[in-house]
């Protein structure tokens, strides 16, 4: 009776009840059945249970001539993000750079460069502003010359699929503008040093200057007190 009667304080002594965890678990399914899951339907699979959830795929979008993000999820098995079907005009891919190319056989051109967008893409186009003519690249790739450019000219990428093609946004257009070179970065670090350095010198002077009439009055004053001529009993 007693026991009883503290099972009952026991549990009046908790007014929640136990907090459980549920637990996230990631499931695949297989075609083949087991002897235990033979009494199933055809049209149900077999549940597989991960205890760990499943990796993302080591797909950058930025990076040209590599595999698809499909085509790495089939060989390993990882997950993708969620792209907007080839039904539906592609979003707009995003500019990363452009400017000159500073070596090789195309030096001296403009090089746009671009990511790709959460979408199924068949090809890029590249529009220049002021000009009829645009540019067309594969679907793999993420850079193209454009030619020389003026100061302050348009540039956008639009990606394209059989739906149609993506609409100019502010990250997919820029203008062209000079980029600053190592030599004038240069030089304005040496004017600025030497600005610092200016200053510097110009705050020495000034200590010494308030430096030195303190340093001879006290010379003075001990030239003074150290003259024979003159003794606390007034002149010799």
């Amino acid at each position: 009776m007693c026991h009883f009667n503290s099972h009952l304080l026991t549990q009046a002594a908790s007014p929640f009840p136990p907090v459980t965890r549920s637990q996230m678990i990631f499931m695949t399914f297989n075609d083949d059945y087991d002897n235990d899951n033979q009494s199933l339907p055809a049209s149900v699979k077999t549940p597989t249970m991960y205890h760990e959830p499943p990796q993302l795929c080591h797909y950058n979008p930025c990076l040209e001539d590599q595999p698809s993000c499909a085509v790495l999820s089939r060989k390993s098995g990882c997950l993708c993000p969620g792209l907007s079907g080839a039904s539906l005009p592609p979003n707009a891919p995003r500019i990363q750079s452009l400017r000159p190319v500073s070596e090789g056989p195309d030096r001296g051109n403009i090089e746009v460069q671009w990511c790709a967008p959460s979408s199924v893409v068949n090809g890029y186009r590249v529009r220049i502003e002021g000009k009829e003519q645009q540019k067309e690249f594969k679907d793999t790739k993420r850079r193209g010359l454009v030619g020389h450019l003026e100061v302050g000219t348009k540039v956008c990428v639009e990606a394209v699929n059989k739906a149609g093609h993506s609409s100019p946004s502010e990250f997919s257009c820029t203008r062209y503008e000079t980029p600053t070179t190592s030599d004038s970065s240069v030089m304005v670090g040496v004017i600025a040093g030497g600005v610092i350095l200016f200053l510097f010198l110009i705050m020495a002077v000034v200590i010494l200057c308030k430096y030195c009439p303190c340093r001879r009055k006290k010379r003075d004053s001990d030239d003074g007190l150290g003259n024979p001529s003159y003794t606390l009993g007034g002149t010799l």
